[in-house]
C-alpha cells in the first residue's frame, strides 16, 4: 500500500473512537479510544499472524498447494475451480483469528472490537448467486452458524459486495462489486459483541480518498457462545447459476486490531 492509503486508513483508526458503534460522536476526551492490539506483516509474520489456516483441508488439489501464503506485504489466498472442502458442495481457503507473540485475541460478549485492512479483488473473483463470502465472524467449532459475512452475491444480475448478520437477519448494506475490481479497496470493520439486542456493527469501504460505503446496526445479535473469531480467505458455494466460478485469487494487506478500552 502507498504511504498516502497507509496514513489515510491510520488517521481514520486513530481519529475515530468517537464514532464506534454504540458511542456518541460528542464524546468527551477521557472517553474509551481504540487501543492497537494486533499488527502482523506477511514479510514478519507470515501465515503465524493467524490462529488457524485452512489450506485445501480435504486435500483435494495437493498440485496447487499452498493455497494460502504470505507473498511481499501480502497475504494471498488461491482459489482453483478443482478445489474442494470437506464438504464437496463448495470450496474454502481460509485462516482464523488474530494471534500475537502471547496467543490470540479472544473476542467475548460485551467488548468492542475494530479491525481495517486493504483488500484486492480481482475481476477474476466474481459474484454469485450462492454464497462466496470473503470475511466471517464466526464461534470456533465445527458446524457453527456465521454470526456475520462480508461477501459477494449477486443482486438480480449485478455483483454486489454486502454485509450480512446471518443470525439477526439483517442486511447491514450491499454496494455495487464491479468499480472494486482490480484494485485496493480499504476495509473498516466495528463488532460490539452481544447477545439478543445488545450487539451493534460498523462497516465502512473506501476505495482511495472515497468513501463507497459506510454503514451500521445496533440492536442486532453479534453472539453465539463461547467467543467470536474472524476469518478471511474465498469461502463459497459451487451451486453458483451464473457462470462466474473460476480459477481466483485474494489479496490482503495492512491487517490491524483494535479493542475499545
Amino acid at each position: 500500500m502507498s504511504t498516502s492509503r497507509r496514513a489515510l486508513l491510520g488517521a481514520a483508526v486513530g481519529g475515530a473512537a468517537g464514532a464506534a458503534v454504540g458511542l456518541s460522536a460528542a464524546a468527551p476526551a477521557h472517553a474509551a479510544s481504540w487501543q492497537q492490539k494486533w499488527a502482523p506483516t506477511a514479510t514478519g509474520d507470515g501465515l503465524g499472524a493467524f490462529e488457524t489456516v485452512e489450506d485445501d483441508r480435504a486435500d483435494s488439489h495437493p498440485a496447487g498447494h499452498p493455497h494460502i501464503y504470505a507473498t511481499g506485504d501480502n497475504w494471498r489466498f488461491n482459489m482453483h475451480t478443482v478445489d474442494r472442502d470437506t464438504s464437496t458442495d463448495r470450496q474454502r481457503q481460509e485462516v482464523t483469528g488474530l494471534r500475537t507473540g502471547s496467543g490470540y485475541l479472544k473476542w467475548t460478549q460485551g467488548q468492542t472490537w475494530r479491525i481495517t485492512y486493504s483488500m484486492y479483488i480481482p475481476g477474476s473473483l466474481k459474484a454469485t448467486t450462492t454464497f462466496t463470502h470473503i470475511m466471517q465472524m464466526k464461534q470456533p467449532g465445527n458446524g457453527t452458524s456465521p454470526i456475520v459475512v462480508q461477501s459477494l452475491r449477486r443482486v438480480n444480475g449485478v455483483q454486489t459486495i454486502e454485509l450480512n448478520l446471518p443470525i439477526a437477519g439483517v442486511l447491514v448494506g450491499r454496494t455495487d462489486l464491479e468499480p472494486l475490481h482490480d484494485t485496493w479497496t480499504d476495509v473498516d470493520f466495528q463488532i460490539k459483541v452481544g447477545d439478543g439486542t445488545a450487539g451493534s456493527v460498523r462497516w465502512i469501504l473506501k476505495s482511495g480518498s472515497t468513501t463507497v460505503i459506510d454503514k451500521s446496526r445496533t440492536g442486532v445479535d453479534t453472539f453465539l457462545a463461547d467467543r467470536v473469531r474472524p476469518k478471511w480467505g474465498i469461502y463459497r458455494s459451487l451451486g453458483d447459476t451464473s457462470g462466474s466460478l473460476q480459477d481466483t485469487y485474494l489479496l490482503l494487506t495492512d491487517l490491524r486490531g483494535y479493542q475499545l478500552g
